[in-house]
């Protein structure tokens, strides 16, 4: 077996949503991510610093609302949380400290997206 590792990195993640194109305002226009396509009503991708976000509708698997936890890495979490609450995001947490790292100290926020699924956010504080 080679000790080179089989994969290199996340390049796509997929969220289930109700609707693509309500869960394309709020990725788009409230975090701010760039649109990248459109492939049919039901199916859109973003961009999230090179790694593709791909919006769907349940395609036969997945579960509106009952997605992994996506953390999006924000220069200022405080001002990035209170933003994104004021353009519409569901404000689930206040940022806050959550550990002290060798080099910086974490401190992560959470909000909602139209369909539930939890947004954190993270900044890494020198």
């Amino acid at each position: 077996m080679s000790a080179e590792p089989m994969v290199s990195g996340i390049r796509q993640i997929a969220v289930t949503v109700s609707d693509v194109d309500v869960a394309l305002g709020f990725y788009r226009d409230i975090l701010g991510l760039a649109f990248l396509f459109r492939a049919g009503p039901d199916l859109a991708f973003v961009d999230a610093g090179g790694v593709r976000v791909m919006l769907s509708t349940p395609q036969g698997a997945g579960a509106v609302g009952a997605n992994s936890t996506l953390y999006f890495k924000v220069p200022d979490v405080d001002a990035a949380h209170a933003r994104f609450v004021a353009c519409g995001a569901t404000d689930e947490r206040a940022p806050q400290f959550a550990a002290k790292m060798p080099d910086h100290d974490l401190w992560i926020g959470f909000i909602r997206d139209p369909d539930g699924n939890l947004v954190g956010l993270l900044e890494e504080r020198q």
